[in-house]
């Protein structure tokens, strides 16, 4: 990226984070009023309670688990599912266990899970299980005191773009192959989207992977991607191109790092400026000297990924 490409970024991403915390800043005032119909302070500190349970069995027997981050009291707390990352290939629901801890003891129900990999089955058998895993999730949240009248969603790299797909292409048969038996009415629909650099150009990040000759990211596209076609018809920015979205879109949040050499920084500018232009309202930050992964080191920067995320779940509840 030249220096003034990444000049005009940087300018234009830091406008985004001025009007995002100027908002943020008043939540703390009004998390507590009447418009805030489950009281969430995105600023509290509450105890937590961690437990697991299998929410699926695959095709292929292997038993995907979902991690419960139940925030002790009566509730009704909000509810968010979290959709792992690992470039589709790799890693489980304790991938962003700090980042769920943190969200869950402002106050909100978190439950993470497991998605299948690759190498046990490629696209779209992860999208599928987050489809079910998001009725799931409908039909068993008060167990936990979880309200799912605003449930939300929050994706990293490739578990934000497993999030976009659903987010995108809401009524797609595809994704909603594996059936739920207890309530056969429940949708997969749900109220915004919060993300942390989520592959939202996969044919984009692959090209990437082939310039730079990465060839563990080249080898997990074509993992994923089988047949390889597939990757252009799963592209959250190729949905947007061919104006195939709903005309209601989520509030989406991306957190992105300025540094980071995998999903690159101007690619995910023009997914946000896509979706803004199709009229969804999205909050676009970038984060100073962070990489892809930034927020597995504790550092100022997490920290704020941290407080980005509850701030705007305090948002969508007003």
């Amino acid at each position: 990226m030249s220096n003034s490409s990444a000049s005009l970024l940087q300018a234009w991403a830091y406008k985004c984070i001025f009007a995002f915390l100027s908002a943020s800043c008043a939540l703390s005032s009004t998390a507590q009023s009447p418009k805030n119909r489950l009281n969430y302070d995105p600023q509290a500190k509450v105890a937590i309670s961690i437990s697991e349970v299998e929410y699926l069995k695959t095709e292929t027997g292997r038993s995907l688990k979902a991690r419960i981050y139940r925030p002790l009291g009566t509730g009704p707390f909000p509810t968010l599912i979290d959709f792992h990352g690992g470039a589709w290939n790799n890693k489980d629901r304790f991938a962003e266990e700090p980042m769920d801890q943190a969200i869950a003891k402002s106050g909100v129900l978190v439950i993470a899970v497991d998605l299948t990999l690759a190498a046990d089955r490629p696209y779209p058998a992860n999208v599928q299980d987050a489809h079910y895993a998001i009725r799931w999730v409908k039909h068993h949240a008060k167990e936990w005191a979880g309200d799912t009248q605003t449930l939300g969603v929050y994706g990293s790299s490739s578990g934000g773009h497993v999030a976009e797909l659903l987010s995108l292409r809401p009524d797609e048969p595809l994704y909603a192959k594996i059936p739920f038996a207890p309530n056969p009415q429940l949708d997969a629909s749900f109220s915004y989207l919060a993300t942390r650099s989520p592959i939202s150009n996969p044919p984009a990040r692959y090209e990437n992977a082939v310039n730079k000759k990465r060839e563990n990211m080249i080898k997990n596209n074509l993992n994923y991607f089988k047949p390889f076609q597939t990757i252009y018809e799963s592209s959250p920015q190729a949905i947007l191109d061919n104006k195939l979205a709903p005309k209601k879109l989520l509030p989406l949040l991306i957190m992105q790092g300025e540094l980071d050499d995998n999903v690159l920084p101007e690619t995910q500018k023009h997914f946000a400026q896509s979706y803004q232009a199709a009229g969804g309202d999205c909050t676009f930050l970038i984060f100073d000297k962070s990489e892809h992964e930034w927020v597995a080191q504790e550092s100022a920067q997490t920290d704020l990924a941290r407080q980005t995320v509850k701030n705007f779940i305090a948002k969508q509840l007003l």
